[in-house]
Parts: C-alpha cells; sequence; structure tokens
C-alpha cells in the first residue's frame, strides 16, 4: 500500500473542507464536488508547453512573445486587405472603423482609442484628412478642440473594404473553437484593463518601467 500517496491525498482532502468553508464558491460536500474542485484548483493547472520552457524561460516572457507574433500576423493579413484601396495602412482603416461605430470625438481621444502615442496619429489622422476620408470640425465645447468625423467618401471606401477586412479577422482567429474565442477574449480584456490605465497616464519611457514594476510589486494581485 502506497502510503505516501495516502498521506498526500487526505492533506488534498483537508484542504477542500477548509476552503469549502470559507470560498464564497463552494462545492458539494461529496466525490464529484471534490473532484470538480481538483479539476478548477489553480494549483493544479496542466502547464502547457512554450518554447525555450526546459531551459527556464518564464510564462511572462513566452506570453509577451506570442502576442508580438499574432501581433504581426495580423498585420500580414491586413496588409493583404487593403491592397488596391485607398488605405495606406492598417491603421487608417482602424480609426475610419472606430469613427463609424463611436462617432465624432476629438484627435488625441481617437489616438487613445488606437492606443497610439500622439505622433504616430496626428500622422494617420493627417493622412486621412488628406485623403478626405475624414473631417474636422470646430468642437462646440472648446474651440481649442478638433473634432474629427469619418466623411461620406470614407464610408464608402471603408465599406468598400469591409469584406477583405472581415476576412482578414476571420483568418486571425485561426482554428480556435467558439469558447476558445469566448476564453481569449475575456483573457484579453482582462490585459487590457490592465494595461490602459498604465497607457492613459502618459509615463515617461524611461520611467515607465520601473514606476508601473514598483507598483506591481506593491499589490501582487493587481491582476487576479
Amino acid at each position: 500500500m502506497n502510503f505516501t500517496l495516502i498521506k498526500e491525498f487526505m492533506t488534498l482532502l483537508e484542504q477542500f473542507e477548509s476552503e469549502n468553508k470559507t470560498s464564497s464558491h463552494s462545492y458539494p460536500p461529496t466525490i464529484e464536488g471534490f473532484k470538480s474542485w481538483i479539476s478548477g484548483g489553480e494549483n493544479l493547472v496542466d502547464e502547457p508547453y512554450w518554447e525555450g520552457k526546459e531551459n527556464g524561460r518564464s510564462a511572462e516572457s513566452a506570453i509577451s512573445t506570442l502576442l508580438v507574433h499574432i501581433n504581426r500576423y495580423a498585420k500580414t493579413y491586413s496588409k493583404s486587405a487593403i491592397i488596391n484601396s485607398e488605405f495606406s495602412t492598417q491603421e487608417d482603416f482602424i480609426y475610419l472603423i472606430n469613427l463609424k461605430a463611436f462617432g465624432e470625438m476629438t484627435k488625441m481621444a481617437l489616438i487613445k482609442k488606437n492606443i497610439h502615442d500622439k505622433p504616430v496619429g496626428m500622422l494617420v489622422i493627417a493622412r486621412l484628412l488628406r485623403q478626405k476620408l475624414v473631417e474636422q470640425t470646430e468642437s462646440d465645447m472648446d474651440k481649442r478642440s478638433k473634432l474629427i468625423r469619418i466623411s461620406e467618401k470614407g464610408l464608402i471606401v471603408l465599406e468598400r473594404q469591409m469584406e477583405k477586412i472581415r476576412q482578414a479577422t476571420n483568418i486571425v482567429a485561426g482554428n480556435l473553437t467558439y469558447k476558445e474565442k469566448m476564453d481569449l477574449i475575456r483573457i484579453l480584456n482582462k490585459l487590457d484593463a490592465f494595461h490602459y490605465p498604465i497607457f492613459s497616464r502618459n509615463i515617461n519611457s524611461d520611467e515607465l518601467i520601473n514606476i508601473v514594476y514598483d507598483e506591481y510589486a506593491i499589490n501582487k494581485n493587481i491582476m487576479e
């Protein structure tokens, strides 16, 4: 008889009973409840393989690299989607899609919605204005601010290219199942909710990592 295994099982069972008394999400005090708790326990996650894992590469490093890779794949499909169109870059049609969906907004609001630095965003807006795909008006609230809205020409040009754009976005989602897509959206929403407030603070690049890392270290449960 494997007494070590029995001892480990009893320890796990005690942990189940203890957590079940204090947790907001309790499991039935049955073998099925115990099995459900086991399958949902964070400390028992079935870790996937990632490149370099056997050499000590961290999960955070793999996540960062994979996000960069996916972004680059998406850009290649977007580039294909705008061939022979009036769009120069992926950013052009994304700016128009945001204006169509959310209505007119200030230049800075549009730039922040697209997670761009001001110089890059202003270049995109200038290009769209030059092509008459967007229009610019003065704000009634603040005469110093300019409001940007999609023009009639912009709507026509965007609609003309939307089928290809939709095809590109479908390809980016690849062979994920519906459930995997929903899980990925939840995870990416959580990451976006973490990073967007930091981005909105416009912290200088030479201070960004130190400030964010120190704050993250102080509150280790920030992403939980």
